[in-house]
């Protein structure tokens, strides 16, 4: 049986009782009603205003006896297991985060420029459809996880763009690491369309994506934030919201990514320094990553720097090339000086010079290495 025909089978077969659920919660409710009314004609006008939230809530609840427009009460404050989300971006990220989405149970519908990218998503339940804009749902919810600012711009409201289509009530939650200036229009762009834009980008390898253990940021309209929420969690081990200015969530992550370059130049010098003093790479790595540095980045990126090894890459260095553009852009908009963030630009500038742009990020510590005459 297909993923697809299993849910409809869930869905028909859970129905009834969720009927009957909330004819329940109608009967219990108006009986709470009732006497909140008789209790509440002999207490102060100011003591009455719990009876008005009763109504509100009583008004869901009668939703929920009539089954459909009740799922739809419901899934304001968040967004409903029912609803399909659309995601556009099959990389190395993307996949994981496609796969735990059907884990949690939405629906998913895919899209990726490269569309034989999209096997292994639809062996896992979700629907291929062949332009951005038809991952899209008028109201819906589309999540967006590409390579660059200009991809990004190109599915939104490019040829075949979902911007439009989107329309009021929907959300453009955007995974990518692009510029805070990037979301800052993007967000403008879908007021004017009638929908929101939630900035989100996640901090975590492949493997944390794989393993629901990402960082997920999160800045934008506060209801919108509300209503991804669910989304975010299915995807993280922990969501940091960063207020409402859409480009919030990109300076925190630009400002991630550069402390993590800076971590790795810095580990290549220290284990540089050992080497050529006698001592064991691998050991100098191993002491600082369970003592002074007893961290994700450094007992992860340590070993991986200490042995040399930068293939799989798990994130490219010519995006972390684009990743350090951004920082400095940033830096000049705001008149902020990086100093090191120009050493790590030029690191990884020249590395794309070596031919080395498909290697994993932290290939930009090679640099160090051969400066000490190492390679």
């Amino acid at each position: 049986m297909s993923p697809a025909i299993a849910r409809q089978a869930a869905s028909g077969i859970n129905r009834e009782p969720k009927r009957w659920l909330g004819v329940s919660c109608f009967f219990n409710t108006f009986f709470v009603f009732l006497w909140l009314v008789i209790r509440n004609r002999f207490k102060p006008l100011k003591e009455k205003m719990d009876i008005l939230n009763l109504c509100k809530f009583f008004h869901t609840m009668h939703q929920c006896a009539g089954g459909g427009h009740g799922q739809q009460a419901l899934s304001r404050g968040g967004s409903s297991m029912n609803e399909t989300i659309g995601f556009i971006g099959l990389g190395n990220m993307g996949q994981p985060m496609v796969r735990n989405l059907l884990k949690a149970g939405f629906a998913v519908k895919v899209y990726n420029r490269t569309p034989n990218k999209a096997k292994d998503a639809v062996a896992a339940g979700a629907q291929q459809v062949n332009r951005p804009s038809d991952a899209a749902t008028a109201g819906g919810i589309v999540i967006t996880m590409v390579a660059n600012d200009q991809a990004l711009e190109d599915v939104v409201y490019g040829v075949d763009g979902f911007g439009e289509k989107l329309g009021p009530g929907g959300i453009h939650l955007s995974m990518s690491t692009i510029a805070p200036e990037t979301s800052r229009k993007l967000a403008a762009y879908h007021q004017q369309q009638g929908c929101q834009y939630i900035a989100s980008p996640v901090f975590g390898r492949p493997e944390a994506a794989a393993a629901q253990k990402l960082f997920v940021l999160s800045s934008g309209p506060k209801e919108a934030k509300e209503r991804v929420r669910p989304l975010q969690e299915a995807l993280g081990q922990r969501v940091f919201d960063i207020g409402e200015e859409p480009g919030n969530a990109n300076v925190i992550k630009l400002g991630g990514n550069f402390m993590i370059m800076a971590a790795m130049e810095a580990m290549a010098e220290s284990f540089n320094l050992a080497e050529k003093n006698g001592v064991d790479r691998k050991l100098a790595a191993e002491i600082y990553a369970s003592t002074l540095f007893n961290c994700t980045i450094y007992q992860g990126y340590g070993q991986m720097i200490a042995k040399k090894i930068f293939e799989p890459a798990g994130f490219q260095l010519a995006l972390g090339l684009k990743d350090c553009n951004l920082v400095l852009e940033e830096a000049n908009a705001t008149k902020t000086p990086m100093p090191l963030a120009s050493l790590l630009h030029d690191r990884l500038l020249s590395s794309v010079a070596k031919g080395r742009e498909n290697q994993d990020w932290s290939a930009l510590t090679r640099i160090a290495a051969e400066d000490a005459g190492l390679e």
